[in-house]
């Protein structure tokens, strides 16, 4: 087991269930275990560990600007749970697989509100309302600030995940989702964040559009 995915999935279990609790066996690893299973899909290439591992991993770099940092990691393992490059309401399928299985494993159902909505925020169609959501959009979006290499990696893991469309048709659509993140005032809500990522995800976006 990947020492980072084992020690977060702990953290925010304990925190949101109890130690051992819950029914999906000791510390909820059944659960962690199909999340895991669900990130290793033939249909994924950047939807998959590697991004999930990305997230957690800068969660333990700005936890500290969370208010409530476990239901933030809880929240990263569920927002992509679900992922059907041809269909819809994939976040919308994720969040109520979290409410559902915190609810029913125990977690307060105020906690567990709280990771549902923030699963929602994923969908990046609005504005961050709270600081546990602007965290939780900011990581998800770092990869757009990431080092060169790594960006032209993602753009190509996202071309092999829509391999069905055709090749003008998906650089259009593509252009346009870039340049709507490229056309905001600021990509990302916490300080720390934008002063670390912003200037090259700028680059790293007008590139890729050209």
């Amino acid at each position: 087991m990947n020492a980072l995915f084992e020690r977060s999935w702990r953290r925010a279990w304990s925190a949101l269930v109890g130690p051992g609790a819950g029914t999906s066996g000791p510390d909820g690893i059944a659960l962690r275990d199909e999340l895991l299973a669900g990130y290793a899909e033939p249909q994924r290439h950047y939807h998959t560990q590697q991004h999930l591992e990305e997230c957690l991993a800068l969660l333990e770099q700005v936890r500290d600007l969370a208010e409530h940092p476990e239901e933030v990691e809880m929240a990263l393992w569920f927002h992509d749970a679900i992922y059907d490059v041809k269909g819809s309401g994939n976040e919308e399928r994720s969040a109520e697989w979290a409410h559902r299985a915190l609810t029913s494993a125990g977690a307060a159902a105020a906690a567990a509100e709280r990771v549902r909505q923030l699963v929602l925020v994923t969908r990046h169609d609005g504005v961050p309302g709270n600081v546990d959501e602007q965290v939780l959009v900011d990581i998800d979006l770092a990869i757009l600030g990431a080092e060169r290499p790594r960006f032209d990696e993602y753009e190509r893991q996202i071309r092999d995940e829509y391999a069905f469309v055709p090749g003008f048709l998906f650089r259009r659509k593509r252009r346009q989702i870039l340049r709507t993140f490229l056309d905001r005032p600021v990509l990302y809500s916490t300080a720390m964040l934008r002063e670390r990522l912003e200037a090259r995800a700028r680059e790293n976006l007008r590139r890729a559009i050209g």
